[in-house]
């Protein structure tokens, strides 16, 4: 199996299945010198971890991560820090229940990888779905802690922020957004007055044994003009790869995205004004809107950047469908086990994990050609 790894300049390689001994990735290209302890990772794998609440897999697993190498600390330094080779990174899998599995060794669930993975290998891992579980995406939020640290080192004031905007049809109110909210409620939701009727909606998938799809924005406040380069290296163009590559993804917008076709071209343009010396921003352009999501022809235009990907049902629901076997014989099959009811809401921070990866990439990139 190839094609595990992601980035240029700042690649992460990913390894491991859901109920193997352990997951984990290796990152290539972290500068030196940058602080770096399991503190700063664990804070993120937290925010992920499952178990954390009803609306998730109830699979007790830690998430603790060992560092095995890339860092260095003696007598004379405060701080531990990166040494520019490879960061090795370790989160052993502790609470699986293989033994769940068992009644579909041989079936393929529908709108799980389980055929095309048999199709294309000739042999799969059915325990939990091996590699193309969503377990694999806490290596992400790992290599993204580290990532946020990269940004960090080059450009101040950086922030990757994500929320969920929607589970199935109930989305937010836009104007009661407040990110405070995010870390108050199950959900990652920005909007308050979302998070009750969000909880008896979600109350009565988990019950029917069934799932939903959902929506997540990710935002990065900060960024610099002139990050990402035309033609096939674009900025948005890598943003969409990396948010696509997620479990469970099937769309992506940045900006407006679908939106911006109803809008017509004086709508649609972000107006610019020179920027004000008050704010510090005098000879740069100040944007009116931010329809194109920060981005324009494929290169940073240094408002936020936007963007959105929606995340599908779950496919291991507890409902009898059809399906078919190894053999090809008709069957049912009803999955068993311990799954989200929508596994868009720990969605949240890989989708800012995959984003803080892309920055950091592409902030290392702008710096090897620009200086």
């Amino acid at each position: 199996m190839s094609h595990n790894s992601f980035g240029r300049l700042f690649r992460v390689t990913t390894f491991g299945e859901s109920h193997g001994p352990a997951i984990g990735c290796v990152i290539d290209g972290c500068p030196p010198g940058i602080p770096l302890a399991e503190a700063d990772i664990q804070a993120e794998l937290d925010r992920r971890r499952p178990g954390s609440s009803k609306f998730v897999t109830q699979r007790r697993e830690p998430d603790t991560v060992r560092i095995l190498s890339g860092v260095f600390q003696d007598e004379r330094m405060k701080r531990q820090v990166t040494t520019g080779t490879p960061i090795a990174l370790l989160i052993e899998n502790v609470d699986a229940r293989s033994k769940d599995y068992t009644d579909i060794r041989d079936k393929f669930r529908p709108g799980h990888a389980d055929y095309t993975y048999w199709a294309k290998y000739g042999v799969r891992d059915y325990r939990g779905g091996g590699r193309s579980s969503a377990r694999e995406t806490a290596s992400r939020v790992a290599a993204g802690a580290v990532a946020r640290k990269v940004l960090a080192s080059l450009h101040r004031g950086v922030e990757v922020r994500g929320a969920l905007v929607q589970i199935g049809p109930h989305g937010i109110e836009r104007k009661r957004w407040k990110w405070q909210q995010v870390a108050r409620n199950p959900f990652f939701c920005p909007d308050a007055a979302s998070v009750a009727p969000w909880t008896d909606y979600l109350e009565g998938v988990r019950k029917a044994g069934s799932s939903i799809g959902a929506v997540i924005e990710v935002v990065a406040d900060g960024i610099p003009a002139g990050l990402g380069a035309p033609i096939y290296g674009k900025l948005d163009a890598d943003i969409a790869s990396a948010m696509m590559s997620i479990n469970a993804v099937k769309g992506v917008e940045i900006g407006d995205g679908f939106a911006a076709a109803l809008l017509s071209g004086e709508e649609n343009a972000d107006e610019m004004r020179r920027g004000s010396a008050k704010r510090g921003a005098r000879g740069k352009p100040e944007f009116l809107s931010n329809h194109a999501g920060g981005i324009l022809g494929g290169i940073s235009t240094g408002q936020p950047i936007v963007a959105r990907f929606a995340v599908k049902p779950t496919s291991s629901i507890l409902s009898p469908r059809r399906t078919i076997d190894v053999a090809g014989r008709e069957t049912e099959i009803m999955t068993k086990g311990r799954h989200d009811p929508c596994v868009g809401i720990r969605a949240v921070p890989v989708g800012e994990a995959m984003m803080a990866i892309v920055l950091a990439d592409h902030a290392l990139r702008h710096r090897a050609q620009n200086g």
